[in-house]
C-alpha cells in the first residue's frame, strides 16, 4: 500500500532533499548555477522596485535551477541505459542542454527589461 497523508508528504521530502544532495555532489553545472543563484537573486530582490520586477528577475534564476535538475535526470536516465553512444540518447541529452540554455536566455530578457527597462 503507498503511504498517504503526513507520511507520503514527509517521503517525498526526503526523495526532494536526496535529489538536491545527489545534484550538488554529481552535477558541477548545478553547483555552479546555485553559486551563481547566490549572487543574482539577493542582486535581483535589491534592483527590483516592487514585487512583479522582483518576481522577473529571481524568477528565472529559480526556473535555471529547476531546468538543471530536470536536465541532470536526463542524464541520469541516460546513462543508466548504457554507455554505448546512440542517436537518440545524444538527442535527449542536448534537448536538455538546450533547455537550461533556454532559461538562460530568459534570465537575460528579463534583467535587460526591467533593469534597463
Amino acid at each position: 500500500m503507498k503511504p498517504t497523508g503526513l507520511t507520503r508528504i514527509l517521503n517525498a521530502f526526503g526523495y526532494s532533499f536526496r535529489g538536491f544532495v545527489g545534484a550538488w555532489q554529481e552535477e558541477e553545472a548545478f553547483r555552479q548555477e546555485v553559486l551563481f543563484a547566490l549572487v543574482a537573486v539577493p542582486l535581483g530582490l535589491w534592483l527590483g522596485d516592487n514585487g512583479i520586477e522582483r518576481a522577473l528577475l529571481v524568477g528565472p534564476v529559480i526556473l535555471i535551477l529547476i531546468v538543471e535538475l530536470l536536465n541532470s535526470a536526463v542524464e541520469a536516465a541516460i546513462d543508466r541505459i548504457g554507455e554505448e553512444r546512440h542517436e537518440l540518447s545524444g538527442l535527449a541529452k542536448d534537448l536538455g542542454s538546450a533547455a537550461v540554455f533556454a532559461s538562460f536566455v530568459l534570465l537575460g530578457v528579463n534583467w535587460l527589461f526591467v533593469v534597463l527597462g
